[in-house]
């Protein structure tokens, strides 16, 4: 009997605490609700599936006047959606129409198809992906160009649109840019290894030591958990990830209960792409693009180092081009520091884009 009522009182204490937090959950998520109204004739507030690449996809068009600038956000990770940010950028949306997609294999297009209805998930068929929603945004908003902004591994794929496509684009801004060097720069995987040897992680530090410096010939798995030691062994962004990111996904407005999982298997499902990446060459595709070029880096990332993506904006030739540390940021930068985010848009790529339509 005695047993019988501790089990029962441990049960309802956690019910409670679980009542709690769910509580809190909504009324926060409330309060974001009521921040993100759009009012007036001229906003825009759409999320829905459209059909990309054969499957249904998420995206989410918003912004206080659909005559402003339109700005479509390609996430990284791979699979870590950025629409869970959505209350924390809501300023962003009073100067640029901001498009956001959730990509094949992540978040709630993951949700919608399940795991087995992703189809092929590779880097090349993520590519044709992106190119198809700019067309279909272009066509949706009837605006002829874009600003595209690419998040760590979505910069890669922003990149090469803007090589390939450029006149779909009025100008190209790269957030914790991820710079791809046919694996000739080792530099950050001898780091790690000081690092984690330095922290006493030795068994962390010998599991990268047999993976060998070579990317390229690394499995999917070898290169998730290599990303897993980058970040968890980056303070900063351990923190950013903490305080903003998981925040963000469990108060959003746009994510119900059963979203979350989604968000982190998302991350598993879609690291089969990281091989795809390993041989890729930013230099040797060309430097040279027909826009606008713009790099904004959090100065304490590791994760996409803010040296190998100034050398490689050193070497870009643009019509016009700005590369901006931000100070106090890791990765996530964008999102840890939105208003200062914001701040470089208006000052750097507002001015060039405002008449691109």
């Amino acid at each position: 009997m005695v047993l019988g009522r501790v089990v029962t009182g441990t049960g309802a204490a956690a019910a409670a605490i679980a009542g709690g937090v769910l509580a809190q959950r909504s009324v926060v998520r409330g309060r974001q609700e009521r921040r993100l109204r759009i009012d007036g004739g001229r906003g825009v507030d759409e999320q829905y599936f459209a059909r990309i690449g054969g499957i249904e996809q998420w995206l989410s068009v918003r912004g206080d006047d659909v005559s402003q600038p339109v700005l479509v956000e390609v996430h990284g990770g791979p699979g870590s959606v950025t629409s869970v940010f959505t209350a924390r950028t809501r300023a962003w949306e009073e100067h640029f129409t901001v498009v956001r997609w959730d990509m094949r294999g992540a978040g709630k297009t993951l949700r919608r198809g399940g795991a087995r209805g992703q189809g092929e998930i590779t880097y090349e068929r993520l590519y044709e992906d992106a190119l198809e929603v700019v067309d279909h945004v272009r066509t949706r908003l009837g605006v002829e160009r874009v600003v595209i902004v690419g998040h760590s591994l979505g910069t890669g794929f922003a990149l090469r649109l803007i090589r390939s496509h450029p006149e779909r684009f009025s100008a190209y801004v790269g957030i914790d840019h991820n710079v791809h060097d046919g694996d000739r720069d080792a530099s950050s995987y001898k780091e790690l290894l000081e690092r984690l040897r330095a922290a006493g992680r030795d068994k962390q530090a010998a599991t990268v030591e047999a993976m060998g410096r070579d990317r390229r010939v690394w499995t999917a798995e070898q290169h998730a958990l290599y990303h897993r030691f980058v970040m968890a062994n980056n303070p900063e962004s351990v923190a950013a990830l903490k305080s903003v990111v998981l925040p963000s996904l469990w108060y959003s407005p746009l994510h119900s209960l059963p979203d979350l999982p989604a968000f982190f298997q998302g991350m598993k499902l879609s690291a089969r792409i990281f091989p795809d990446t390993a041989m890729f060459d930013d230099w040797a595709d060309g430097t040279r693009f027909a826009v606008p070029f713009f790099v904004f880096q959090g100065a304490l990332d590791l994760v996409t180092p803010p040296g190998r993506a100034r050398r490689f904006f050193d070497d870009v030739e643009a019509p016009a081009k700005h590369f901006e540390l931000v100070e106090d940021a890791a990765h996530f930068s964008a999102y840890t520091h939105p208003d200062r985010f914001l701040a470089l848009l208006l000052d750097r790529v507002r001015p060039l884009v405002s008449g691109s339509r």
